[in-house]
């Protein structure tokens, strides 16, 4: 069953003022733990560096020798390795001086690691997608409620200054009634059986790694669909090379979404309404060109300067909440994240992709 959602409107604080610059302080420093020592940690982490009221705290790896060398990289205070059968990550958690960790651990860890930092009082920035089904992401969303603490999904597309103009004009009524939409996201990833990409222990598979952020464009112009087709090709591993989407909506609008681990695609989005169409240039999760077709032909291009590798945007907007009491963020509320895991279930259960979490 996929829970009502609304379409994505809400804008970020930050980008309803004539200063968008995320990195200006905005209040008390903000201690961060990071879990894992992975590519996308370190990507993270530089953009974190920029934020002068972060501060850098812990980092956790599988070895100490890892650890040490990511905090000595990037200038955090603490590191933790696994020590005496406890995972780095638990000791991590165990530090009194961390605020909030960052979760960048492969998928099938997501629910564990961000479980158990729900659970020793930590406020949770997790890297998407948040689990790996509805069930594990429905546990979470309850715990942290119980425990009135912070949860966020990473989806740091919906807070890029580009994404939010889009919305904004999507929801403005200048591209009519949105009747269509098509949005896609494919790369070729060599086949290797322990890549992370095509391992169904770690949750693999194109539709996991990048589905949400088509899907993410399906939100912003439609809001939640009344029904969801998928056609996947699945490999040998039990994972999706590639698959299809098609969201139909009670008004005959449709999305169509691809997502790909074998093809080079586009990696566009395109809005497409009755008096006219918005497309974003490539790559769709990080756009810095708009172009705004009318009906006639006139056309206008808005593009954007974004700061440091994007996630700035995201990472303010974790800080803002914490800083202000706020146990979620109104642009990546929880109940979209629900809506997101809940499409991605109906999927797999059409595509026959089931992971050892089913």
């Amino acid at each position: 069953m996929i829970p009502a959602t609304e379409a994505l409107l809400a804008r970020t604080p930050l980008l309803d003022s004539m200063n968008q610059d995320p990195v200006p302080a905005l209040g008390d420093a903000v201690r961060w733990g990071v879990i894992s020592t992975g590519r996308i940690a370190s990507t993270v982490v530089s953009d974190l560096a920029l934020l002068p009221d972060a501060v850098l705290q812990s980092v956790s790896s599988r070895t100490q020798q890892n650890a040490e060398a990511f905090a000595a990289e990037h200038g955090f205070q603490s590191a933790y390795g696994d020590d005496d059968g406890l995972p780095g990550y638990q000791r991590l958690l165990r530090d009194p001086a961390v605020d909030v960790v960052y979760v960048a651990t492969p998928h099938a860890s997501h629910y564990s690691v961000a479980k158990a930092a729900l659970e020793a009082g930590k406020h949770v920035l997790c890297e998407k997608p948040l689990t790996i089904n509805a069930r594990e992401a429905e546990d979470l969303v309850s715990l942290a409620r119980e425990k009135s603490l912070f949860l966020m999904e990473a989806v740091w597309t919906r807070f890029l200054p580009s994404v939010q103009r889009a919305a904004e004009i999507i929801a403005s009524g200048e591209l009519g009634e949105i009747r269509w939409v098509q949005a896609d996201l494919g790369f070729p990833a060599p086949y290797h059986p322990e890549s992370r990409l095509w391992k169904r222990e770690d949750g693999g598979g194109a539709l996991m790694d990048v589905g949400v952020y088509p899907l993410t464009w399906a939100l912003i112009s439609l809001g939640r669909p009344q029904s969801i087709t998928a056609t996947a090709h699945v490999a040998d591993g039990g994972v999706d090379s590639e698959t299809a989407l098609t969201l139909s909506y009670p008004s005959g609008a449709q999305v169509q979404a691809m997502t790909s681990l074998t093809a080079a695609t586009p990696q566009t989005a395109t809005v497409c309404g009755t008096k006219g169409m918005l497309r974003c240039n490539a790559p769709l999760f990080n756009p810095t060109e708009l172009t705004i077709t009318s009906s006639s032909g006139e056309q206008r291009v808005e593009k954007f300067i974004l700061a440091g590798r994007s996630y700035t945007y995201q990472l303010r907007e974790v800080i803002r909440c914490l800083q202000q009491g706020l146990l979620e963020s109104p642009t990546m509320p929880l109940a979209d994240t629900l809506t997101t895991m809940s499409l991605l279930d109906e999927a797999r259960s059409q595509a026959g992709i089931r992971y050892p979490a089913d």
